[in-house]
């Protein structure tokens, strides 16, 4: 593994207590979690429900990782946490099965400073039954996981939002150095593996790794989470050697970050709310939303009734319908905290400018293979005026221009209508007949103009 894991420089530190979400008790009333670096540096291959899922779990288990050999946690709030709203037990099997095949690996220095190594499986074993999840780690990935001198906070507000398996690993490895600035730099082997694509042909070309990989995730990571990204390379010589990732925190999205209010805490609606069920976050929420005197009149209203279930959802409802005694009823709540009125705004024109960023990505990508078709369709009718001996003498040319082995395979399978080789293609076009797309249309989107960057030079 690489001196970034065992270094750790940088982690940010803090309390181990986040945002929560609703509606969770105990451990996992704790939006945020501690993950120790070489547990981050090794998932690379997990999918995104698998990350997540390894998350969760962790969190669940966290307060007890070095004194319990087995953990729980409901089936079902499993699901909720990470965003998968499905009786579908059989996906979540599978999940399961996938963290126990992943194989966990640490290089690290211990506290004598001499170098340690380890190999485990994420999960020793995990069972269902009766609605419940039961599950293990073994005792040496346990201590690593719980180590405190080494850790990042995952937020898993934050990660529910993310749709994308490579942009939560980009996130979980750069938040880490959130107060440096940035990750530092990373050979791209080292980087390949964080992303879980080191045994992919394909990713050993920069240009389809920039394009496909690191591209995105940035993209989704600026756009999701609390930390901005901007990635720098180096060379040696003419190829990209290595990758690093400028940070900065998002000031967008500040309403994941809601900070402590000692004095809401001390407070007694504070404490009853907790005592019914209701997450940290929520009942701050609702208290700096509504005040502390009209929140404290909906608990009045389950005080005594054995007949309400769940607490924490009959008081969601009850503050936002304003229930009154004797049933459902409307009043005037006092006016809300200007700082709940900002947090909405902002949460408002993030989704706004979440929603063009959607659209203005599926406009880019119709130009994008609109103007790949028509030049496509180009060079077919190119090669198809040549006579047979010129366009094997193109084919020969073409496949000897071309550097990755898997360009040649796939040029050698698809021939001229290859999209792997397109971009190639059409360099390869233009210098053989100069100005054969003029008259197409030239306004190519910026992500196929960037692709077609030094193809066929």
């Amino acid at each position: 593994m690489a001196n970034e894991m065992a270094a750790g420089q940088g982690a940010p530190r803090g309390p181990d207590d986040g945002p929560a979400i609703p509606g969770l008790t105990g451990a996992l009333k704790r939006a945020s979690v501690k993950k120790n670096v070489a547990a981050i540096h090794v998932s690379g291959k997990l999918t995104l429900l698998q990350r997540k899922l390894s998350n969760v779990l962790l969190l669940n288990a966290y307060d007890g990782l070095v004194t319990q050999s087995r953990h729980r946690i409901d089936a079902r709030t499993l699901c909720l946490m990470i965003g998968y709203n499905s009786n579908d037990m059989e996906t979540l099997k599978a999940s399961l099965r996938g963290l126990a095949e992943t194989v966990a690996e640490w290089d690290m220095l211990d506290e004598q400073g001499r170098q340690e190594w380890g190999v485990s499986a994420l999960l020793s074993y995990a069972k269902l039954r009766g609605g419940v999840c039961e599950y293990a780690y073994s005792p040496a990935l346990a201590e690593k996981l719980h180590d405190p001198k080494v850790f990042a906070l995952i937020n898993l507000n934050i990660q529910r939002r993310f749709t994308s398996g490579h942009a939560l690993a980009l996130y979980e490895n750069c938040f880490r150095f959130v107060r440096t600035g940035s990750t530092g730099w990373w050979p791209l082997d080292l980087f390949r593996r964080l992303m879980g694509v080191d045994n992919s042909a394909y990713y050993e070309s920069f240009k389809h790794l920039n394009a496909k990989i690191i591209k995105p995730a940035v993209e989704e990571v600026n756009r999701t989470s609390n930390i901005e990204l901007t990635a720098e390379t180096r060379k040696q010589g003419r190829a990209v050697s290595d990758i690093r990732f400028l940070i900065r925190e998002n000031p967008q999205l500040a309403m994941f970050e809601i900070d402590d209010d000692e004095g809401v805490r001390h407070g007694a609606t504070y404490k009853a709310l907790l005592a019914r069920g209701v997450s940290d976050r929520l009942a701050r929420q609702w208290i700096a939303e509504h005040g502390e005197d009209y929140v404290a009149g909906k608990l009045r209203l389950v005080e005594g009734r054995d007949n309400i279930r769940d607490a924490a959802r009959y008081l969601s409802v009850a503050i936002r319908e304003d229930f009154r005694d004797g049933g459902a009823g409307r009043s005037e709540p006092p006016p809300p905290d200007p700082a709940a009125l900002a947090a909405a705004r902002a949460a408002r024109e993030a989704e706004r400018r979440e929603e063009a960023a959607s659209r203005r990505a599926q406009d880019l990508r119709a130009r994008d293979r609109r103007w790949m078709s028509q030049r496509l369709a180009r060079v077919k009718e190119a090669a198809d005026r040549r006579n047979p001996t010129q366009r094997d003498s193109d084919r020969r040319l073409f496949l000897s221009m071309l550097d990755s082995a898997t360009d040649r395979e796939e040029f050698a399978r698809f021939g001229w209508g290859s999209a792997l080789t397109a971009r190639a293609a059409f360099a390869f076009w233009e210098e053989m007949e100069p100005g054969i797309f003029d008259d197409l249309d030239e306004d190519a989107p910026a992500a196929a103009q960037d692709a077609g960057e030094g193809r066929g030079a």
